[in-house]
């Protein structure tokens, strides 16, 4: 086996998912992720810290999230800064040839309780994440704290709608269209 292999995190993913969906995620082991990946188990936790974080990335969302925040214009708001964020997500991870894919993990995901877990907590994760770079441009607590609430509710709702769509629906636009209908139904409280 080749010291180094191009693509190692992603044919862990793919090699992970194809496991967990045959085997379960409990019946399967780091060296059966790797050895379906062609890669050693030292290769594995270079990039993942344990089996449950393969399906979730590490910090790409995280990074895609705080940077979409960050280069939204000067002037906008902290929902237009959330929706830029989405829009970048949706451009750079949610594309149309991931949508498969992504309704794949996430049957994996909805059948064993300790990814439930972990995908909670990743998605306070990056709720906080958003709040915290709309912290940085100036958003008042409170204002950064329920935009970024109503971007990941949002974004929830927009991810559902995406992965179970058969046309060429867009993830960006999915998200702006969730957030205008989260905004809406907020005041309706």
């Amino acid at each position: 086996m080749a010291r180094w292999q191009p693509h190692a995190p992603e044919r862990l993913l793919l090699a992970a998912l194809e496991l967990f969906e045959e085997r379960g995620y409990e019946n399967t082991t780091v060296v059966e992720i790797t050895e379906r990946a062609g890669l050693t188990k030292s290769t594995f936790f270079r990039h993942f810290p344990d089996k449950r974080e393969v399906l979730f990335g590490g910090g790409t969302m995280t990074a895609l999230l705080i940077n979409g925040v960050d280069t939204a214009p000067a002037d906008a708001g902290p929902l237009e800064a959330v929706a830029n964020a989405l829009d970048l997500i949706g451009r750079q991870a949610f594309t149309a040839d991931r949508r498969e894919f992504s309704a794949r993990r996430s049957a994996v995901i909805a059948a064993n309780p300790e990814l439930r877990e972990r995908e909670a907590l990743k998605e306070l994760g990056l709720i906080g994440s958003m709040t915290d770079a709309l912290k940085r441009r100036g958003v008042p607590d409170l204002t950064a704290r329920v935009a970024a609430e109503l971007g990941g509710l949002a974004w929830k709702i927009a991810y559902e709608r995406w992965k179970g769509a058969t046309g060429q629906d867009d993830f960006s636009e999915l998200a702006r269209q969730a957030l205008v209908q989260v905004q809406a139904a907020s005041t309706m409280c």
